[in-house]
């Protein structure tokens, strides 16, 4: 995901929330174990990042994109002491629309697998993107998986085509993700297709580890709506964390505070002078106010966070974020690291895993040679 912004149609402004048959390769011998095995004590994730725009949210096909991302990759993750992967992928780079499946960009996923593995972290296969369904409506045509009844068969589906292909792999080393940032029309559809979708999975594995986000973008203010099973507790509850927007996407020129160029700040209100009011429209001006409701600092943002970590205690199941992060290009680099240092400390005093956005792109965690930039000793420290 390039991190989208979206409004809740059911919330204020304020709280604005962003917006991921054959051909499998066989086990490696690092990990020959197949089907469906004892449930272990816990799916560990710890701290991990999102490996994105590779095999999801890219035109790029072919040998280019075979290069994009390689086991160096992996290893490099690795060593900078990341825990898991979370990779999105979408159904279009893996299965055609009659449904079958797309050997190069299958082998490439099963590739990123055994890197992954190999390098001793875990890795959440994440459906981020699927034909009948897009979590910023840019599939140029209506979403229509939560309103067609063929679009939900059709989803289900997919899932047992990739449980064919992943269903080897061990259940203490991957996990599955249901739908990146879901926005069905109300949270109860979205509970009922949940539970759908568990229970066809349960029907051939009945141990793996499904991370499973609350309704409208994952966001933390609609998780006391969230509804799952009672007594899977291989469930992993997500959310997804951009708040407050003008900080974490200043000048991001996707969203529609692309052409604000003015001061922002963090903590505090984002925006510390409100005059600027004065050279906007109503409607921006109507924008602006919302996104500047809310005074934010370590508290506020855990106090937001709250929200998740209640359900997640109220129900025993383990809590992630699947996504956070800031775009770096024009922020005040204190400002940024600023915001970094207190997320990740709310992580760690809640035991809460969580999954960087991302690897490489918007949000990167590393220069344009491949090394480390300055974010993963924060991230993993």
């Amino acid at each position: 995901m390039k991190s989208f912004v979206g409004f809740l149609a059911s919330l204020s402004l304020a709280s604005l929330v962003l917006t991921s048959c054959g051909g499998g390769a066989a086990p490696t011998e690092n990990h020959p174990e197949c089907g469906n095995q004892a449930p272990s004590t816990a799916f560990e994730l710890g701290n991990g990042v999102n490996v994105s725009h590779w095999l999801s949210q890219s035109p790029i096909r072919g040998e280019e994109r075979a290069q994009m991302i390689t086991k160096k990759d992996f290893d490099s993750i690795a060593a900078m002491g990341f825990k898991h992967v979370r990779l999105p992928i979408d159904e279009e780079q893996l299965f055609d629309e009659k449904g079958n499946t797309l050997a190069d960009g299958m082998d490439l996923l099963h590739k990123a697998i055994n890197w992954t593995l190999e390098n001793n972290m875990n890795i959440i296969v994440d459906l981020h993107i699927v034909r009948s369904y897009h979590f910023n409506s840019e599939n140029e045509k209506p979403n229509t998986l939560f309103t067609d009844s063929l679009a939900q068969q059709d989803f289900l589906r997919v899932w047992r085509s990739l449980q064919q292909e992943l269903a080897q792999y061990p259940n203490d080393r991957l996990a599955y993700e249901i739908l990146n940032e879901p926005q069905a029309p109300t949270c109860a559809a979205w509970n009922e297709f949940v539970a759908n979708y568990i229970a066809e999975i349960r029907k051939t594995e009945p141990n793996r580890a499904l991370v499973i986000g609350s309704n409208y973008w994952q966001s933390t203010t609609s998780f006391d709506s969230l509804s799952v099973p009672e007594g899977d507790k291989r469930l992993i509850l997500s959310f997804h964390d951009y708040m407050p927007s003008l900080i974490t996407h200043y000048r991001a020129p996707w969203t529609v505070q692309k052409d604000y160029t003015g001061e922002v700040q963090y903590p505090g209100h984002s925006l510390p002078d409100t005059s600027v009011y004065k050279d906007m429209t109503p409607e921006q001006v109507k924008i602006f106010r919302g996104f500047n409701s809310k005074e934010y600092n370590k508290a506020a943002l855990e106090e937001e966070i709250m929200e998740a970590i209640n359900v997640a205690d109220s129900l025993g199941l383990q809590l992630y974020c699947g996504e956070f992060g800031v775009y770096p290009n024009y922020i005040n680099p204190e400002i940024r690291f600023r915001w970094y240092n207190d997320m990740v400390d709310i992580f760690r005093e809640h035991n809460i895993a969580n999954a960087h956005w991302c690897y490489k792109g918007d949000f990167p965690i590393v220069k344009e040679d491949g090394s480390r930039n300055e974010l993963p000793a924060i991230l993993t420290k």
